[in-house]
């Protein structure tokens, strides 16, 4: 294929809920949805750590005494629902240890009496009108070629395949828009008796059905189980660890990341929440048709009501000067932890969904992820664009938000 000099090539990746770190994640989410039932206003920062023979929970609550017992009940119900049943890692056999402990109080000073975040850190959030989900296409590929696989195995549609598997999405972009994939990366837990060459065949329709019309690599480009054998996997080949995979959590490596993990932690850790609202503005600001492209950055610091700096990159692509929206949502969102909690509807166990193929770009029963909503895009809308139509009658262009129609993607 013939690329112009303009033209530059993104990789994203993707794990599955299988995959020892993912374990990792569902386990401190669940852990901090049980937490939340018990008090909407628990404070949580759960670590996990899976391999072989162990399970170990750490960190710091400060929350009712949900007790051990009901604690481990959780950890072994969250691995046999992933797929662990049998074999040498199973739900049933593993140890677990639970090393909890009260919060600080010198942190817990800063949220009780203050009523400010419960960390310092930068948070960014981003949205494009590259795919239906406003995610970047890389990511967005990577996350749906997993699910499509994943869920085929649980269907029962194709079998011999485990839980622990990846993904990783190169695609060309041909001024700034996503064009083809340059080559996909697979690899799958499977059983003895499947070789590589039939693994291969079994996952090519998913793979293929889920890009775009005319987007799949040559079958040189598509690698499946590259060493030729993915039989052991699990933790039982490679330990797992919670906020290990903070870029397949988010954008892909697509925008700069703030460094903070997610799972594990409860609203008042912006880490979380505040990402979430980042994601939020950013999106409502494509969805009203505001920019093409946005990044959001929020800054805080720990005991500190409001944030410490709030950003807004469009990339060109806006036709309202980018100052005027940030002082418009800064002056009708708050973006106090509290402020945020509050929007956003945090206080509920709404977190071990998130845990797997990514906190952005989907969508859950209940509205599992209220920062996915655009109800602020009309707001938005109403502001800059309605009042722009009556006084030019020029309305800036709407972007195509759909993933199947490369030829008009951003």
């Amino acid at each position: 294929m013939f690329l112009s000099p303009k033209a530059n090539i993104i990789t994203s990746e993707s794990v599955a809920a299988g995959h020892p770190d993912k374990i990792a994640d569902q386990i401190s989410d669940a852990i901090v949805d049980e937490y939340i039932l018990a008090d909407p206003f628990s404070r949580t920062a759960i670590e996990t750590l899976v391999t072989k023979d162990n399970i170990v929970i750490a960190g710091e609550v400060f929350a009712p005494d949900i007790g051990k017992s009901r604690i481990e009940e959780v950890v072994r119900y969250t691995i046999k629902n992933i797929g662990y049943e049998n074999g040498d890692f199973n739900w049933q056999d593993v140890k677990v240890q639970i090393l909890l402990h009260e919060q600080s109080q010198d942190i817990a000073i800063g949220v009780s009496k203050n009523k400010g975040a419960g960390d310092q850190g930068i948070m960014y959030g981003y949205a494009t009108s590259a795919t239906e989900d406003l995610m970047p296409a890389p990511i967005y590929y990577a996350h749906s070629i997993l699910k499509n696989i994943i869920s085929a195995v649980g269907k029962g549609e194709i079998w011999g395949l485990g839980p622990d598997a990846k993904s990783q999405v190169t695609l060309c972009y041909q001024n700034d828009v996503p064009i083809c994939a340059k080559n996909i990366v697979v690899s799958i837990q499977h059983r003895e008796d499947l070789d590589q060459k039939l693994i291969k065949e079994i996952i090519y329709p998913y793979v293929i059905s889920t890009l775009p019309q005319g987007w799949m690599c040559s079958d040189e480009c598509f690698f499946v189980n590259p060493t030729g054998r993915f039989v052991i996997g699990g933790p039982i080949s490679d330990c797992g660890l919670t906020g290990r995979k903070i870029m397949v959590d988010s954008y892909g490596g697509h925008i700069p990341h703030g460094g903070g993990a997610f799972s594990g932690k409860d609203s008042t850790k912006v880490d979380r929440s505040a990402a979430y609202m980042a994601r939020y503005l950013a999106k409502n600001i494509v969805k009203s048709n505001l920019a093409q492209r946005c990044l959001v950055q929020l800054s805080y610091a720990i005991g500190v009501v409001q944030p410490l700096s709030f950003y807004i990159d469009t990339f060109g692509t806006s036709t309202i000067d980018e100052f005027k929206i940030t002082e418009f949502i800064a002056k009708n969102v708050d973006l106090s932890p509290g402020g945020i909690c509050n929007h956003l509807q945090l206080n509920r166990p709404i977190y071990k969904p998130t845990a797997c193929y990514g906190h952005f770009g989907r969508e859950c029963e209940n509205h599992y992820f209220p920062w996915e909503k655009t109800d602020l895009s009309q707001l938005l809308r109403k502001e800059f664009i309605d009042i722009l139509v009556g006084d030019t009658g020029f309305e800036p262009a709407t972007f195509c938000t759909s993933s199947k129609h490369s030829n008009q993607l951003s």
